[in-house]
């Protein structure tokens, strides 16, 4: 057994053990198990919302990134979800935790009623197993560079190890697990980037490395990338989290709505620098002084896609001696499945706190009781891990543009939720059912374009236009019902009785 396998097997171990200790207190009622009795405080709430964000698409995405493009762009991703997160925390968070719900789609029956809520559901649903599938296949890809397994193994693997991970202690295990992981994340990925900085020669030298293949000068500006694409992140962002069940259900878990707020603010803390650190390596890598980076003879090589694949470029540096002592590899190497793992686990557990609540309890079985919700929940575990499989192993394409699909439906239920807070007025429960519905059918319809050459119109700015469009529309329709009932109301009226005795 290698060094790496050892130090990891060691930690995710651990982490296993913690897990367990978790399952009887999660035991207890439905509210422990999806919501942690609604008992965090600000450390442990705002770990539970970073680590939701520090995923793949924070780790191997933004490296991947990174490496294709040489440049330090894809660090917005980072930004503007910690920007999201400090505009959460000063706005939605507070009214979340006060309504005491489960469930995105929850609150939006308090301010819309059922139906609204009904139709969220479902498309956040699809939202979030987008999200699900992505972060099975990041972590699939670290265990192949680890053990050289193909990759259907190591997507088996990956669900089998993510479906024990959320299954035993719900919302509790996610709290006491996500704090080793961020420190584990953050001291091995640390090192990894202290070392690789050092051995290229500065910052200096490794702007002049990168320029010399052909990366633009202005390469650590995150907008080199172009102002479209960056608005696009940033809006992504903000508008993302604002309605992710995720990043918003430790939210729901939070003591108080003041420490909902708090943590909220807090987590961008956690989010924004991690993002520098998996570029930076990203870069690191691209320099090539470790390893072949371009011909079939490199360990990127992959022979089913027949070119570099540069979702190995994370995993695969941690493991080259030339780079970073085996030991302090496998610390790496475990910080980096720490944050893939760490958000597995609030992804798929949104999946299931949405199944579950909103599915099930809100619609399916309204009068059943904790310990039925809590069964039917550690089922839907199991299930959504089945469903994973199949989409992670045929799926292709970047990860950070899979994430985007996700962002643009998300976006949607943000602009719904923060106009049922703040301006009631102006949106009806048809201008919420319309959005969804219409926001969700026009960004389906904005991929297949994409994909047919028709148009690149960004995935984020398509739902945004789309939801306002369709909210605007559905008021005119509510409207209009609303005149009908009351012409027919005045019409069905008895006539004014007239007084005889006059």
């Amino acid at each position: 057994m290698n060094v790496y396998l050892l130090v990891v097997v060691a930690y995710f171990g651990l982490i296993t053990l913690i897990s367990l200790l978790t399952k009887k207190v999660a035991s207890r009622s439905a509210a422990d198990y999806l919501v942690a009795g609604r008992n965090l405080g600000v450390i442990a709430c705002a770990v539970v919302v970073a680590s939701e964000w520090l995923g793949g698409m924070s780790t191997i995405g933004v490296s991947e990134r990174a490496f294709d493009t040489g440049t330090m762009q894809p660090v917005l991703y980072n930004i503007s979800t910690a920007l999201g997160m400090i505009i959460i925390g000063f706005t939605v968070a507070r009214h979340y935790r006060k309504n005491n719900v489960h469930t995105v789609s929850e609150m939006l029956e308090n301010l819309f009623g059922r139906r609204a809520r009904a139709i969220s559901a479902i498309a956040f649903l699809f939202a979030y197993v987008v999200l699900a599938f992505v972060q099975l296949q990041t972590a699939s890809s670290v265990i192949s560079a680890m053990f050289g397994l193909p990759w259907l193994y190591s997507v088996i693997i990956s669900s089998i190890v993510i479906t024990i991970y959320t299954y035993v202690g719900g919302m509790h295990a996610l709290a006491i697990t996500g704090i080793i992981h961020v420190i584990t994340m953050f001291v091995g990925v640390g090192i990894a980037t202290w070392i690789g900085i050092s051995d290229v020669g500065g910052f200096a030298a490794l702007q002049q490395e990168m320029v010399s293949q052909g990366a633009p000068e202005n390469l650590y500006n995150p907008f080199s990338g172009g102002l479209s694409y960056a608005w696009s992140l940033v809006l992504g962002g903000v508008l993302g989290g604002m309605a992710g069940q995720a990043s918003i259900q430790p939210i729901f878990a939070a003591r108080s709505a003041s420490v909902a707020k708090k943590a909220a603010i807090f987590s961008s803390l956690i989010i924004a620098p991690f993002g520098i650190m998996v570029a930076l390596l990203g870069l690191v890598a691209k320099t090539g002084f470790y390893y072949d980076v371009t011909s079939m003879e490199s360990p990127l090589w992959s022979s089913a896609m027949e070119m570099i694949n540069p979702k190995m470029v994370l995993p695969t540096l941690m493991v080259t001696p030339e780079f970073i002592h085996p030991v302090l590899g496998g610390v790496a190497l475990a910080g980096i499945l720490a944050a893939i793992l760490s958000t597995v686990g609030p992804v798929n557990f949104a999946v299931v706190t949405i199944a579950t609540k909103d599915i099930y309890h809100g619609i399916i079985n309204k009068t059943a009781v904790d310990k039925k919700l809590i069964s039917t929940a550690r089922k839907l575990v199991i299930l959504v891990n089945l469903i994973t499989i199949p989409l992670a192993y045929y799926s292709t394409g970047a990860i950070l543009s899979m994430a985007y699909i996700s962002y643009g439906i998300r976006a949607i239920g943000a602009i719904v939720i923060v106009l049922g807070i703040y301006q009631r007025g102006w949106i009806s429960t048809d201008g919420v059912r319309w959005a969804f519905i219409g926001g969700t059918v026009a960004v389906g319809l904005n991929i297949i374009a994409k994909l047919a050459g028709w148009w690149a119109i960004e995935d984020t700015y398509m739902a945004i236009g789309a939801a306002l469009v369709f909210v605007i529309l559905g008021n005119i329709h509510a409207n209009r019902k609303r005149n009908r009932l009351r012409r027919k109301s005045s019409k069905l009226k008895p006539p004014a009785q007239t007084d005889l005795s006059a």
